[in-house]
């Protein structure tokens, strides 16, 4: 999932710090780095309201998810964090803090397990995890190895979650006929070379499986009766591959649909009323943005964590009812903590995808980690779909 992934070499957007509160000494203090646009501002101003006694609220951005990983990475490897990159630091700049909490996407979970760089969380001191559904506990329940175990950890606390959608020019499939509703629709004679599909195996071959009646996570593609015929039919039908530009086809006509993640589609047929997005009816694809607890604390940082308990009640902030409700709304995603919105308070533009049916909801699936054979056979069917 690109928006998952590090790209190695990209430059790192500057950190903006959003709010900081009053700084005595003798202040307790919070640190988080998150997501760009998974957090709104006043949110956080909200929290610092809601304390009961000082604290110094440091809350930083960053614009993929895997820049936020890398960090988790160098505060493991606090010797040489920024050596292995080839930066050179000026002598005597002290190494990176450790942030308290981090954004992590539900893809890198597994890896962040495994690699030791979070820590478990306290459920005993969240007093809002009983609101969590069993779907998003379950997500979050893992093993030492990072595989969803249902006797396993904590390791995480979801505060929002997408899908992967279809998005088109209404104009032009008008003009053809078309109104699609499901992946199968993707396979239109119609649409040959007309379509942008992100550039991921697990998400292309997915979609596929789905129009199958598979799941996402089906290993042993192999025994897939036609997936290879119907993988290289996707293919004639495809201009192009992407999964940070699919997007920018569209908006010059050189592709009528597209494959993408809502988090980044819904800004841009907010803008953009030509266009329109929907959840596929069959499902799709889920990603979730789960807070985290980077492992490695000092000794001093547990004893000041341990006294304000800040982060839990960070946590259980973000799944509070009003709140869980703000975040949902203007950060144009779902929130995992069941809220009521009134369907008013969403643009009609938006609602296809938001306030998507249950039925296809229930259908759809988080894209779990495989085993590494498993993954190494996606990317053979993926290249050999392109070839």
């Amino acid at each position: 999932m690109h928006r998952r992934y590090f790209v190695q070499g990209a430059t790192a957007l500057t950190i903006s710090q959003l709010l900081v509160g009053c700084s005595h000494n003798n202040t307790s203090k919070l640190t988080v780095k998150f997501l760009r646009n998974s957090l709104p501002g006043q949110v956080v101003e909200k929290f610092r309201q809601s304390l009961k006694s000082q604290a110094k609220l440091e809350f930083s951005l960053e614009g993929q998810l895997g820049d936020i990983f890398q960090q988790l990475q160098n505060w493991q490897e606090k010797k040489e964090p920024q050596a292995k990159q080839g930066w050179n630091l000026p002598l005597g700049q002290p190494e990176p803090q450790v942030a308290d909490l981090v954004t992590v996407g539900d893809y890198w979970l597994k890896s962040a397990i495994e690699q030791k760089l979070i820590q478990p969380l306290d459920v005993s001191k969240l007093q809002n995890w009983s609101k969590l559904p069993p779907k998003w506990q379950n997500l979050v329940r893992r093993n030492e190895k990072g595989e969803i175990d249902s006797q396993g950890k904590i390791w995480g606390a979801p505060y929002r979650w997408g899908t992967t959608v279809i998005v088109y020019n209404r104009e032009k499939l008008k003009s053809l006929g078309i109104q699609p509703q499901d992946w199968d629709d993707l396979w239109r004679k119609e649409l040959g070379d007309r379509i942008s599909l992100l550039d991921q195996p697990r998400e292309v071959i997915g979609l596929t499986l789905k129009k199958l009646g598979k799941s996402y996570n089906t290993t042993k593609l192999s025994t897939v009766s036609n997936l290879e015929t119907e993988l290289k039919a996707l293919h004639q039908q495809t201009k192009f591959y992407s999964s940070t530009r699919y997007l920018e086809p569209l908006l010059i006509g050189d592709t009528w649909l597209a494959v993408g993640w809502s988090n980044e589609v819904l800004p841009f047929i907010n803008r953009y009323p030509q266009f329109t997005a929907f959840v596929p009816k069959s499902g799709t694809s889920l990603w979730a943005d789960i807070w985290v607890k980077p492992g490695n604390p000092s000794a001093q940082e547990q004893k000041n964590l341990a006294a304000t308990n800040l982060p839990d009640q960070w946590i259980d902030f973000c799944w509070s009812d009003n709140i869980a409700q703000t975040i949902s709304l203007l950060t144009r995603a779902n929130s995992p903590i069941p809220v009521s919105i009134d369907q008013k308070n969403i643009s009609s533009a938006l609602r296809n995808v938001l306030m998507a049916d249950a039925t296809t909801l229930n259908q759809s699936e988080f894209i779990l980690p495989l085993a590494a054979n498993v993954s190494q056979e996606y990317g053979e069917f993926f290249e050999k779909m392109q070839a």
